[in-house]
């Protein structure tokens, strides 16, 4: 049985609640919800809860820090349950997909996003598991008011078939390994039905 980190980013506090950069929450949120698990508990500067599926542990952080502090909770999780990079995944808002899409990658830079330069900064490198959920590039250039710009209500009506399709994926990776849910997934769109 492995165990896994799964580290939703995004920001505390009501205000960026419903906003595009909390995308990480936003999944963590969903992903709760679906399965009955709480994410309370009080720990590393974040809060957590522990999902049990496919004969793997996976604790689930939503650090509470800010984005651009994340990598703190993120490191001293690591630590404490002594887990190489390779248990980690994060789950990110991503500008350089479309809203519907969801994408692993493994590994790769931060591209500009916060939340992950603070974690590869923490970490020393960037190897591990993303799961990137597409919130597309702001018509107007202005990303940072895209990013914390809140979710349309367009967009509001379809994000949990966006969000239900990201945790297929990742129950698809647990059961079945990266690769084959990379390659059943990464290049759907989940408002196709």
């Amino acid at each position: 049985m492995s165990t896994y980190i799964v580290a939703g980013l995004g920001n505390p506090g009501p205000t960026y609640q419903w906003t595009r950069h909390n995308a990480g929450f936003l999944f963590l949120d969903r992903l709760a919800h679906l399965e009955n698990v709480s994410i309370s508990k009080k720990t590393f500067s974040a809060l957590s809860g522990e999902w049990n599926f496919a004969g793997h542990r996976l604790i689930l952080i939503k650090p509470q820090t800010f984005m651009n502090l994340s990598g703190n909770s993120v490191m001293q999780s690591l630590q404490f349950h002594k887990l190489p990079l390779s248990n980690l995944i994060v789950i990110h808002d991503e500008l350089d997909l479309p809203f519907g899409t969801v994408r692993f990658k493994l590994g790769g830079g931060h591209g500009g996003h916060n939340g992950l330069r603070s974690i590869m900064e923490n970490l020393g490198k960037g190897d591990f598991t993303r799961l990137r959920i597409g919130i597309g590039k702001s018509p107007h250039g202005d990303t940072t008011g895209h990013v914390l710009g809140k979710i349309p209500p367009d967009q509001m009506e379809m994000l949990s078939s966006v969000l239900d399709g990201g945790i297929e994926m990742l129950e698809m990776m647990l059961k079945e390994g990266l690769s084959k849910s990379m390659s059943l997934y990464n290049n759907k769109n989940f408002l196709e039905g």
